[in-house]
């Protein structure tokens, strides 16, 4: 396997498990990781939240870790990178409102570059206007969203440690899935 150059794409109250684990699986096989976020300069960080399933209606949430920004957001040339890897947690709630963001998110969808979404890490395809006529798959509380911008969710009955691969997008619901999704990820970028 080639070290690749990955761009991993955080904020504010991203959910750790979904930064943290990919971060330190990405590295361990040699890849590259550049950590950015809008607004947070090299040496910053992110708050991480831990979100969990303790049988309620929906996930709790809890105060994670500082995540580490590496790379300054400004400086970003999407053509350097090989890979994108959008966590959920909280932070794409706020970051599909940036237009630098989705211009990052589209040129790794139009240019058929690994791409890596998890939770609500989706928000960010359908604010770009790339997820029509793709199978993915997210938080369910998102299927709505994303099939109203013309996703096909898939399969219908996912289960928070699942994945879906279409094409050059590798999707998942939850950090249950973080093997099956990094595995995916990584066999695609191994292409």
């Amino acid at each position: 396997m080639s070290s690749k150059h990955i761009l991993l794409l955080v904020g504010d109250f991203v959910e750790d498990y979904e930064a943290m684990v990919p971060l330190q699986i990405l590295q361990m096989v040699g890849h590259q990781v550049d950590t950015v976020c809008p607004d947070k300069p090299v040496g910053s960080h992110v708050v991480t939240a831990i979100h969990d399933f303790e049988g309620h209606q929906t996930y709790s949430e809890k105060w994670g870790h500082n995540f580490a920004i590496t790379t300054n957001f400004e400086r970003i040339v999407p053509d350097d990178y090989d890979g994108l890897v959008i966590p959920g947690g909280r932070s794409p709630e706020y970051l599909q409102l940036n237009e630098q963001v989705l211009e990052i998110v589209r040129h790794f969808a139009t240019k058929g570059k690994p791409l890596a979404v998890t939770c609500h890490g989706p928000y960010l395809l359908s604010a770009a206007g790339v997820v029509g006529g793709r199978r993915c798959q997210a938080y369910p509380t998102l299927r709505p969203e994303l099939e109203r911008a013309g996703a096909i969710w898939d399969p219908p009955s996912a289960e928070f440690d699942s994945v879906c691969v279409d094409g050059n997008l590798v999707s998942a619901p939850a950090w249950p899935a973080n093997p099956a999704w990094m595995r995916e990820f990584l066999r695609i970028l191994d292409k």
